[in-house]
């Protein structure tokens, strides 16, 4: 369900959506970089972030996800996921973003992108849903369209796809999928 302090210009907005697009490192993850004595970087992601991409999948909404650094994980989960629009090592994102939005023949009102820093800046301009994480840097907060409750890590990126579902009008049917 709709937060009910949501203004009507964001319901408007997401109500649009056939695309969300998710920074990973501080969006899907709570951002710290942790590396074990074997050199290898670990991740946490949140399960129920997982389920809202799978029900946005569901319901015919796009997800890709656009990070600057490369990780097996993040490929592994992904693939997990059924998430097929995953951009790794990304330097300019925001290129990445529009051959991404040609490639699925959208317009930039059709997209959502959710970051936490200030690479995520260019990208979220050129959306129509740009939306921060509520630990993010001060000056993304202040450019995004929308801000979630939730830190990233901490069920944000859920956050955003129960956003998207609700304003499309796809909340009974998510709820009929679950109670049989």
């Amino acid at each position: 369900m709709l937060p009910t302090d949501l203004p009507a210009d964001i319901r408007q907005r997401a109500a649009r959506i056939r695309l969300a697009v998710f920074d990973v490192d501080g969006v899907l993850t709570d951002g710290r970089l942790v590396y074990g004595a074997d050199g290898h970087e670990r991740k946490a992601f949140h399960v129920h972030d997982g389920l809202g991409f799978r029900r946005l999948l569901a319901n015919g909404i796009e997800v890709a996800v656009i990070t600057a650094r490369l990780s097996r994980i993040v490929t592994e989960r992904m693939a997990e996921l059924g998430v097929a629009h995953v951009y790794q090592d990304q330097r300019d994102k925001r290129a990445c973003l529009r051959q991404l939005i040609a490639a699925l023949a959208l317009q930039p009102e059709q997209v959502a992108y959710t970051g936490d820093d200030l690479p995520d800046l260019a990208p979220m301009r050129e959306v129509g849903l740009a939306i921060a994480v509520a630990n993010a840097h001060p000056w993304l907060r202040e450019r995004a369209h929308w801000r979630t409750r939730h830190a990233g890590g901490d069920g944000a990126a859920r956050e955003v796809c129960d956003l998207l579902l609700a304003a499309q009008g796809k909340v009974e049917s998510e709820l009929a999928v679950f109670l049989g």
